[in-house]
């Protein structure tokens, strides 16, 4: 079987909807487009029709993604999220040590993420430096800039 990908009942819900909407409108309005291009002639230099095409391979390379993404799709039983140490689905508050500054992050899915609603993807640097520690634990997080050390203030669950 493919890899488990742990998600909220949110993020399950956001997964369907968002595959229903390729499949029924996304997928036929491409069918549409290269239709229309067809009916225009010679499609070996039609410039629209190959853009259509493109765009209908790109469109079924996502569908593929988010159908496995949901084969392996578990919801996360929030009674077993626990706040000892960092884990998906824990809000995080960190102080960046250099300048004192406080941010909070939830640690979710890779399709959950948004980051105007400070969910960050299990898969970043951050998170990934996160995962397993403790309140009062200090880490260095590596990102674009450099090396940034933070102290862990408090996990609390992130739903």
């Amino acid at each position: 079987m493919g890899k488990v990908n742990y998600v909220s009942a949110d993020g399950l819900k956001k997964l369907k909807a968002d595959l229903h909407q390729m499949i029924n409108v996304d997928r036929p309005a491409i069918s549409k487009l290269i239709g229309e291009a067809i009916e225009k002639g010679d499609i070996s230099e039609n410039a629209e029709y190959d853009a259509a095409k493109d765009a209908q391979g790109m469109l079924e390379a996502k569908i593929a993604a988010l159908q496995t993404q949901l084969a392996g799709a578990r919801i996360i039983d929030q009674s077993k999220i626990e706040t000892d140490v960092v884990q998906i689905m824990n809000k995080v508050t960190i102080r960046n040590i250099k300048n004192n500054s406080t941010m909070a992050y939830t640690i979710v899915s890779e399709h959950e993420a948004d980051l105007k609603q400070g969910k960050i993807s299990v898969n970043t640097p951050i998170a990934k430096g996160l995962m397993g520690k403790k309140i009062g634990d200090s880490v260095e997080i590596k990102v674009p800039s450099g090396v940034i050390p933070f102290e862990i203030i408090n996990i609390e669950i992130g739903l």
